[in-house]
């Protein structure tokens, strides 16, 4: 399908705008960059809208989708953009739920029920209903960020659905807004079907049909289920629009049914051969009446285990897959004594029992991740959704899954397979060769539902047909079933307006792919890309759309996203910026390349914190992209002011060392530092750090560093911000160092790792800076000695930029393995460290966590008694972003709402920051003083020497 379909949206005239802004005024965004965020959902589709709307009330809603009508305009609804089948993309007006109507109205705890607006995310209600000792019973794995509009929209169902059923079983009613125009309420009951005229009708002519063609199993989801409409199920008009997929309205609000939570579930992880033989097992296991019974390959705990280490991965059985059982019980010993009873019944070769608790938490998060780690098979292949959701009844998973095997094989396929297995729910990302076209992906997708259809299964289990499938029904549904499904849309939509191409009158399911109209680009001159094999398309396309940093997961230990978190704009995601970057490499209205605004825009509030690389499970790195596109963008031409500035900054420090007094000087003088900080591109409010009177490098330690020829041989390396603007702290390394017992050389002046340069893309002058000091530190590598890193962004740099900017130097390899923070170092040798009953709020570097992690630390500081409690997240300074202007708000709020606020709400613990950044954010937006590790370290050296 040529690309640029996708490029041309339904023309919106300007009537049409006109009308919306004049109704709807700022809600109402037309913006290439809007646009091009909002191109794509979790699918394979690219269809670029014409205008989105963030609604703020129902109201905003009704009067849209009236001015829609009246113009031909087709509308799609969306929540949190996590619908892997395009269910969420739209040529016309699109309709984003999740910024502004995202509240829980109320929770009845007596009637066990709650209403929600169709944006508020499922995490957020389950936080709610929490207090009462209740749930909502359905949770995908995206439930941090999916909507239960979204919800609605699929009849999503996720682990526990198996145990609390379908979404559709679980909506009391709903608020209605047709595609004619019409509010109504939907609900179950002897006159419900009342709501919409010609319904009662409807079902009368089509009794036989809805009895013997719907609902024939429970994760029977492809295209409607009317079966709901049936007066032995109810009339259940709200279960019947469940599912619809914005097709048939739009839900303005819903009263949904909440369960009382399991007190504390065990699990019983099954290790088996392979999946199959996990599957065949499956109808023994569910007489146990399981809460939740999960398909997991081993070959996605190997994809966890290669990028974060053993220690990331539970005790796990025996297996090339898993079953993972959680049984319930009235008490924990209870629920183990079941998950050990379901364990002794099963075929399993091996089996092993996890009491609620960390590591049955890791084991629930890496299932969570499913369709993140999948989206690179065992190969490193690409992988995509398109056949992501199938479903069989449970006893004919096992024969399903060995067919679906191989026709994978005979079409020279792969992909890693988890799921609902309970439910006969299959998830897998396959490696469909997209970039060179969809006729493959046709090919197998044909084959695979007539595959499905043979064993009386469904083409989706809970995400929906969208634009990937529902051209597919007529192998599950006689042209009886079809027409019904029809007919029914009309009763609804009569002129077509929701979400069209969609279940009815469906679009082909190759036209609109995003990935074959992207361009090949290829590494040149910045960023090696190496784990993408060179290729910056492929890089790009590591995100597949599950919206992870739409999530805060600070309260989880996660830092991803902190922008997003500040601003909740989809722009500002890390997800958005993917998608403008995608459109950059698809070259339809994006159309400058690297240089094209939407990009920068989208990059702009990007702090370049790379937590995306550890929580995305993707692995995508932001910070790498931003710092590629501004190389590209201005290598050969004049930069911004503060890349001279802030992005030389350890130029500027050594030459304004000589002069420090007369700098602090100045930046006590409000006007002066205010013209001071505007002629460095930084923001006025700023304040100026002080300059110590002598820099590190002045004071002689190197010289007088220990040399010990039977202990740990280590290089110290002095960083430019720890020599220039915080001696204290290499002084203090020095001391710990030398009580750890260590042979400590002190590296010579001139190593530098270039963060700052490549924080704003100067990656020529970077490469050069990196050059050197390989040259500088590898010899004593070479002699056996540990590089010991002081600030943890610059060391981290060492360990991950240094080898994808230099990546034909084996040189820049062997050092980045050489070298380690303090803490990793200090716990690797045999050494005991000084106690102290120190309460430490920590408030670890962005960098820190996500390249070298954080547990050496913890686990150092808990061997020196201290009470620790650490602020997930970043600071909000990150280096030169903070200081910037244009940044100073976003900034400010993401320190508020994180290291700030965790401080106020514990003014008795003391901060540790080893970054420098974080201490500077800290002390100049609330005065807080904060302490690096190594000046904890050597305080309580120095306490137990006066003892």
């Amino acid at each position: 399908m040529d690309a640029t379909m996708a490029d041309a949206p339904i023309p919106l005239t300007e009537a049409f705008l006109d009308a919306l802004r004049g109704k709807l005024g700022d809600r109402v965004d037309a913006s290439a960059t809007t646009r091009a965020v909002y191109s794509t959902d979790a699918s394979n589709y690219r269809i670029v809208p014409g205008a989105v709307l963030m609604p703020r009330a129902k109201e905003d809603v009704i009067t849209a989708v009236g001015i829609a009508r009246e113009h031909g305009v087709p509308v799609t609804v969306r929540g949190g953009g996590t619908s892997c089948a395009g269910n969420a993309v739209g040529p016309g007006l699109v309709i984003d739920f999740s910024r502004s109507m995202n509240r829980v109205l109320s929770v009845d705890p007596d009637a066990a029920t709650a209403v929600v607006e169709p944006g508020a995310v499922l995490s957020t209600l389950q936080q709610e209903a929490l207090p009462h000792g209740l749930r909502f019973g359905p949770d995908p794995s995206t439930a941090t960020r999916c909507t239960v509009g979204g919800m609605i929209g699929n009849n999503a169902c996720g682990p526990h659905g198996l145990s609390y059923g379908r979404t559709a079983d679980n909506v009391v009613s709903m608020t209605w807004l047709t595609g004619s125009g019409e509010v109504i309420t939907a609900g179950s009951g002897p006159e419900a079907l009342h709501a919409v005229p010609g319904l009662d009708a409807f079902v009368a002519e089509h009794l036989a049909v809805l009895r013997t063609e719907f609902g024939r199993f429970g994760r029977q989801i492809s295209g409607y289920s009317l079966e709901h409409l049936l007066p032995e199920n109810g009339r259940n008009l709200a279960a019947a629009l469940t599912g619809t997929e914005g097709s048939c309205g739009v839900l303005l609000e819903a009263t949904v049914r909440l369960v009382p939570q399991a007190p504390a579930p065990a699990l019983a992880v099954l290790g088996y051969a392979d999946m199959a033989t996990a599957a065949d097992d499956v109808p023994h296991l569910l007489p146990f009446r399981p809460l939740a019974l999960e398909g997991l390959d081993a070959q996605l705990v190997d994809v966890v285990r290669r990028a974060h280490g053993d220690a990331a991965v539970p005790t796990l059985p025996e297996g090339g897959g898993w079953l993972i059982a959680e049984v319930g019980g009235a008490t924990s010993a209870e629920a183990v004594e079941a998950a050990r009873a379901l364990v002794a019944a099963s075929h399993a070769a091996d089996g092993v029992v996890l009491p609620a608790g960390p590591e049955a938490t890791r084991l629930w998060q890496i299932r969570a991740d499913g369709a993140g780690l999948a989206g690179r098979t065992a190969d490193g292949k690409q992988a995509w959704p398109g056949w992501e959701d199938s479903a069989v009844p449970p006893e004919r998973l096992g024969g399903y899954l060995r067919g679906l095997q191989a026709l994978m094989a005979e079409k020279g396929l792969s992909g890693l397979a988890y799921g609902h297995f309970g439910d006969g729910c299959v998830h897998a990302r396959i490696d469909f060769p997209l970039d060179a076209g969809g006729a493959p992906m046709r090919d197998f997708l044909e084959r695979a539902a007539a595959l499905a259809a043979e064993h009386g299964g469904s083409l989706s289990g809970e995400h929906g047909d969208g634009r990937a499938r529902s051209e597919l029904l007529p192998t599950m549904y006689g042209p009886e079933a079809l027409r019904a499904m029809e007919a029914f849309k009309a009763l609804l939509d009569p002129d077509d307006v929701m979400n069209p191409g969609v279940v009815v009158r469906p679009a082909p399911l190759d036209a609109d792919l995003r990935r074959p109209g992207a361009r090949r680009l290829r590494a040149s001159d910045g960023f090696a890309f190496a784990h993408d094999g060179g290729d910056v398309t492929d890089a790009v396309h590591r995100c597949v759309g599950v919206g992870k940093c739409r999530a805060d997961l600070r309260g989880q230990g996660g830092f991803m996203c902190p922008s997003y978190t500040a601003t909740r704009d989809e722009k500002d995601s890390t997800r958005g910026r993917a998608r403008a970057l995608q459109e950059m490499l698809n070259g339809g209205f994006v159309s400058e390349g690297w240089s094209s605004p939407e990009v920068h825009e989208a990059l702009d509030l990007c702090l370049s914190c790379k937590a995306c690389a550890n929580d995305c499970p993707t692995g995508i790195d932001m910070a790498t992209f931003k710092s590629e596109a501004l190389h590209q963008t201005y290598k050969g031409r004049r930069r911004p002011l503060s890349h001279y500035t802030l992005g030389r900054l350890p130029q500027w420090l050594r030459l304004l060392a000589p002069v420090a007094s007369l700098v602090n000087l100045a930046g006590r003088v409000p006007v002066l530092r205010r013209t001071m900080m505007t002629l460095m591109g930084a923001d006025s409010r700023r304040s100026l750090p002080p300059l110590p009177a002598r820099p590190f490098r002045w004071s002689g330690a190197r010289k007088a560093a220990v040399a010990r020829a039977d202990g740990p041989k280590v290089l110290l390396w002095v960083d430019s911000f720890s020599d220039a603007l915080a001696p204290d702290i290499p002084r203090d390394a020095v001391e710990v160092l030398t009580a750890a017992g260590c042979d400590v050389e002190i590296a010579a002046p001139g190593a530098c790792c270039g963060l700052t340069l490549i924080s704003t893309g100067q990656l020529t002058a970077a490469k050069a800076k990196l050059r050197a000091t390989v040259d500088l530190l590898l010899p004593h590598v070479r002699a056996g000695r540990t590089v010991i890193g002081i600030e943890p962004s610059c060391t981290a740099t060492l360990r991950s930029d240094l080898v994808e900017l230099l990546p034909d130097d084996p040189g820049a390899a062997e050092l980045a393995g050489a070298v380690k923070t303090v803490a990793e170092f200090l716990v690797s040798i045999d050494w005991t460290p000084p106690k102290t009953a120190e309460h430490l709020l920590v408030q670890p570097h962005c960098h820190h966590y996500a390249v070298m992690g954080y547990e050496a630390d913890r686990s150092l500081l808990r061997s020196m008694g201290c009470d620790v409690e650490v602020s997930a997240g970043c600071c909000g300074l990150a280096g030169n972003f903070g200081m910037e202007k244009g940044h100073y708000e976003v900034s400010g709020k993401i320190a508020q709402d994180g290291i700030l606020a965790r401080a106020t709400a514990a003014p008795d613990r003391r901060i540790l920051a080893d970054g420098y950044s974080c201490r500077t954010q800290v002390q100049d937006l609330a005065g807080l003083e904060s302490r690096h590790l190594v000046q904890v370290i050597a305080e309580a050296l120095r306490g137990d020497r006066r003892d």
